[in-house]
């Protein structure tokens, strides 16, 4: 029988746990983007799945297969893991994100990781919210095969797989090639995003150290040396695995990639020194910044403390004559009181000139 509700209007009926419904596993197709066959550097015509290609590049020991994920969950990356024989933690490392620049070695599957970041666009430093945009690209390499999972909506990499097939010559080097690849095209977006936030640098330092505002707000300040921070986090510790992979114990880099790895680790050194010099600078301005509040409310107190000073006078006044004793001579004078209104305008008067003198007006 239902129960009637306390104290209010119809009925309650008893609650009823139901059992939590099956979750439904997405094929892995959902996440892939591209997966392609080449063979001496030209791509195999036709689609083809992933597990059919390896299979085909396998059995003829020719070319190798190059899988594009984007965003793949735990079930679709352990079936993607499985038929390509990856350890069972580069794959967890592959579904959750946030993970550091790194290069781990599994026997002869290299696997790499790579932060991106885009600009993101503003009209003013005082109006921005975000200035760097995070992402990340994981990278498997082995002897036929190439694996990228993108994490991420500003990571998409088929401009460099276009880029590629252009140069077949440059592909048939092997899956490397293709880490190569995304590895440059990673770093010229680091270069590029530097030389956009240097624009912001500058207009920080001159909001600063500018006359043309009477009050600085130092929360642009703020954000964007957060913004350098969070680009220094995901520039400066790719360093170690372009080091790894240009040395030349690496066995599974060839040599003409190699060559090509070491133009990419310039360029990084490059990123890396601009985002150090960004953080230097900003960390001054912030103590410049702080300097100058610091300046402005102590020109605030002064100019508080003098016209309490100048107000002071005329409430002693005030103050002596609401006594009421009854025997104030001035009182019965008939010019007592302009007297004492000159008095008060000649004392009032002169501390606003010595003030303003000692410029604390």
């Amino acid at each position: 029988m239902p129960n009637l509700r306390p104290g209010g209007r119809g009925f309650v009926y008893p609650r009823r746990d139901k059992p939590p419904l099956p979750r439904i596993p997405v094929p892995v197709a959902r996440a892939v983007v591209d997966c392609a066959v080449y063979v001496d550097g030209i791509r195999q015509p036709g689609r083809i799945g992933y597990k059919q290609a390896l299979a085909e590049v396998r059995e003829s020991g020719q070319g190798f297969v190059w899988l594009g994920l984007h965003a793949p969950d735990d079930e679709q990356m352990a079936g993607v893991g499985e038929a390509f024989g990856l350890h069972e933690l580069v794959v967890e490392d592959a579904v959750h994100a946030h993970q550091r620049p790194k290069l781990e070695i599994y026997d002869n599957t290299q696997f790499m990781v790579l932060r991106t970041v885009k600009y993101v666009e503003h009209e003013s430093m005082e109006h921005a919210s975000e200035v760097v945009e995070t992402g990340e690209i994981m990278i498997f390499a082995g002897p036929d095969f190439v694996v990228t999972v993108r994490h991420g909506a500003h990571t998409h990499l088929s401009g460099v797989r276009r880029k590629l097939e252009a140069r077949p010559e440059r592909l048939a080097l092997g899956p490397t090639a293709v880490m190569h690849a995304i590895a440059d095209k990673v770093v010229d977006s680091y270069l590029a995003v530097t030389e956009r936030m240097e624009v912001d640098v500058v207009a920080i330092e001159e909001s600063v150290f500018g006359r043309q505002k009477r009050w600085l707000n130092i929360d642009p300040v703020y954000l964007l040396k957060r913004e350098v921070l969070e680009l220094r986090r995901a520039v400066q510790p790719l360093s170690v695995p372009l080091a790894r992979l240009t040395d030349t114990n690496n066995p599974l880099i060839p040599k003409e990639i190699r060559r090509h790895l070491r133009d990419v680790a310039d360029h990084l050194t490059t990123v890396v020194e601009r985002v150090v010099e960004y953080d230097e600078v900003l960390t001054s301005l912030l103590d410049a910044a702080a300097a100058k509040v610091g300046i402005q409310q102590n020109t605030d107190m002064r100019k508080i403390s003098a016209w309490v000073a100048i107000g002071a006078v005329p409430t002693m006044v005030a103050g002596i004559y609401g006594m009421n004793f009854a025997h104030m001579p001035e009182l019965g004078w008939r010019y007592g009181y302009p007297a004492v209104v000159l008095c008060l305008v000649v004392a009032c008067t002169t501390l606003f000139w010595v003030f303003r003198r000692h410029h604390w007006l």
